[in-house]
């Protein structure tokens, strides 16, 4: 008997950390890409952002589907949320293209995280009433990755106004159902 209270004891410690591994899997990953975006694989860098935002997609789910949501996982999601669709998108726009304009391509992508940060930290402070109020921090960052496809094909100035608006809608009052 001690034995299976033992096991049942660990099996929901482990079931009430399911959503905060995926969450770190998250960070994880957006960490990575920062690290070899910085080291000029910007590919790899794009690659594991959209592995990150598939993570970020499923531990919601998950704490939801397993009833585990906790403040904790809220804080800890908008944390990674910033790393991974927050620095380093900006940071692969930056490497693969705004580098080339200096001082302003480095306001825009500063400005781009800060309004991030600012958008997570509306959404923290909000109450869940099934709507986003502004874009959401993954959906700017999944949009400026994909952005980073085009850079072969449209003028390079294009970028600036990518982040421009992608920081502005962020942080926009516009509503937006959950899906």
């Amino acid at each position: 008997m001690f034995l299976q209270d033992v096991l049942d004891v660990t099996v929901k410690k482990l079931k009430s950390q399911t959503a905060n591994v995926l969450t770190l899997a998250n960070l994880s990953l957006g960490g990575f890409a920062i690290i070899v975006g910085i080291n000029g694989n910007l590919n790899l860098s794009l690659l594991l952002i959209f592995i990150a935002a598939l993570a970020d997609r499923f531990d919601g789910m998950v704490a939801r589907k397993l009833n585990i949501e906790s403040e904790l996982g809220k804080q800890l999601d908008s944390m990674s949320d910033i790393i991974s669709f927050g620095v380093a998108p900006a940071l692969l726009i930056y490497q693969g293209i705004l580098s080339d304009y200096g001082a302003p391509g480095s306001f825009f992508i500063v400005f781009y995280i800060g309004c991030g940060a600012f958008r997570l930290a509306r959404f923290n402070i909000s109450e869940n009433n099934g709507y986003f109020t502004g874009l959401p921090i993954t959906a700017a960052g999944v949009l400026a990755t994909l952005s980073f496809l085009a850079i072969p094909y449209v003028p390079s100035q294009t970028f600036i106004f990518i982040m421009m608006i992608l920081s502005f809608l962020m942080v926009s009052p516009f509503k937006l159902k959950k899906v």
